[in-house]
């Protein structure tokens, strides 16, 4: 066995100062595919453990000199070692020494970070941050609440943001400092509250709580048989959606200045969980899968849709369309047909279920889809393309979300709420 000259011929791949022209010459010229991912394991290789020197550096050196062969991306410069996740750029993430490592993030905030004591700064593989976008920026995260936050409300005229939670609190907030105000103990959790107007409605069990904050009026509507899940005001009615699926309506009296019961909707099987109001119609999402889109004019159902597979837990009207998410991981959008009846025009598909879908502008006045996932994120989209805009991230489920004034916009996450702003539009050229 010629030992010597297997190591002679090694050598000279190597680059040896006596290699000479071979009759495979060509063969030995390339470099090993296995070498450059660090899994070569042949002895000898009949391809080089070295990279080809460039071009111009093998001129210099005179015509005894290695030539280099374009690699297969076409670059003129020398080609990284390659590992998973090459690209033809020559991004890529993957480094043989430690030097200079470059990060690949994991989509996951670092809890280490949260704590305060993270001792890998740049190197940590999970985020330092609680958003991934640079459209927007949080400006404060304002903690108070014990439990979840159900919801969020900016009555109209008033410099207060209300937060309502499962703690069975309202929580007053100043928005120019951020100072909480006031606590209101309602003696059972908060299932939702919205704003219209002067007046703050939140709902507890068996009951719906209503306030005029310029006024500071106080009345009870009695009916909901359980807790109350969602709630809109139109047609100068308000709508409350109860957890035996019935969906209860009020109308304001302006001789007795108080809510006095105007109709019961009847229809789903199961809790209605989602309701909202435009194009002159009331529309309802339940438990039992399904929505009901009924008249404003004679609160009768004019249809059922059963596309989706799971609880339909938010609804959006946006221009023509009708929004719908579902724990089904999917978005449905809907459009009326010639006879008035909605169709599905398009579904987007997330990996894990929806919560929440609020629609709002960012600084360039460009419609945004916001939308909150049962693994603890929230999901931006520009519309109509639900092209990616962003991520933001929290310790819990995010189950309210509320768009205010002035680009600024609040997510309700755990025991507190985010305030998030967009940013100024970037000069054009």
């Amino acid at each position: 066995m010629d030992l010597h000259g297997a190591n002679r011929r090694v050598f000279n791949r190597l680059g040896g100062p006596s290699a000479a022209p071979t009759p495979d010459s060509s063969k030995n010229q390339k470099v090993c595919y296995n070498w450059r991912a660090g899994t070569c394991r042949r002895l000898p290789c009949p391809f080089l453990h070295r990279e080809l020197p460039h071009p111009s550096s093998a001129a210099a050196n005179g015509p005894g000199a290695s030539k280099r062969f374009a690699d297969d991306s076409g670059f003129s410069s020398p080609a990284p070692r390659r590992g998973p996740n090459f690209n033809s750029n020559h991004n890529n993430s993957w480094r043989r020494m430690g030097a200079n490592k470059v990060v690949r993030k994991t989509e996951k905030v670092c809890d280490y970070w949260v704590q305060g004591n993270c001792n890998y700064g740049d190197r940590c593989k999970f985020l330092h941050s609680w958003s991934l976008g640079e459209s927007f920026t949080l400006l404060n995260h304002l903690d108070g609440h014990q439990k979840v936050v159900t919801g969020i409300a900016l009555p109209e005229g008033m410099d207060k943001l209300y937060t309502g939670s499962k703690d069975e609190t309202v929580r007053a907030w100043d928005t120019n400092t951020g100072q909480c105000m006031g606590v209101l103990n309602l003696g059972g959790e908060v299932g939702c509250m919205i704003s219209e107007g002067p007046w703050l409605f939140v709902s507890i069990p068996n009951v719906v709580k209503a306030w005029n904050t310029q006024t500071n009026q106080e009345l009870s509507l009695s009916g909901p048989v359980g807790q109350v899940y969602a709630m809109v005001v139109g047609n100068d009615l308000l709508f409350a959606g109860t957890q035996d699926g019935t969906i209860l309506v009020w109308k304001f009296d302006t001789v007795t200045n108080s809510f006095e019961p105007a109709a019961s909707l009847k229809g789903h099987t199961r809790a209605v969980v989602s309701l909202v109001v435009g194009a002159n119609r009331l529309y309802s999402g339940s438990v039992d899968h399904s929505i009901k889109a009924w008249s404003l004019e004679t609160l009768q159902c004019l249809q059922t849709l059963t596309e989706h597979t799971d609880v339909v837990m938010s609804l959006l009207c946006w221009e023509q369309f009708l929004l719908s998410c579902s724990l089904d991981q999917t978005i449905n959008v809907w459009v009326a047909t010639e006879n008035g009846n909605l169709e599905i025009t398009y579904t987007h598909s997330e990996e894990h279920g929806l919560l929440n879908l609020r629609g709002m502008y960012d600084s360039e006045s460009k419609p945004v889809l916001v939308c909150a996932c049962n693994d603890s994120s929230v999901r931006l989209y520009d519309l109509p393309s639900f092209s990616d805009k962003g991520k933001i991230f929290a310790e819990q489920e995010i189950r309210a979300i509320e768009v205010g004034p002035g680009g600024l916009f609040f997510t309700g996450d755990g025991a507190g709420f985010r305030v998030w702003k967009w940013g100024e539009p970037l000069p054009k050229p």
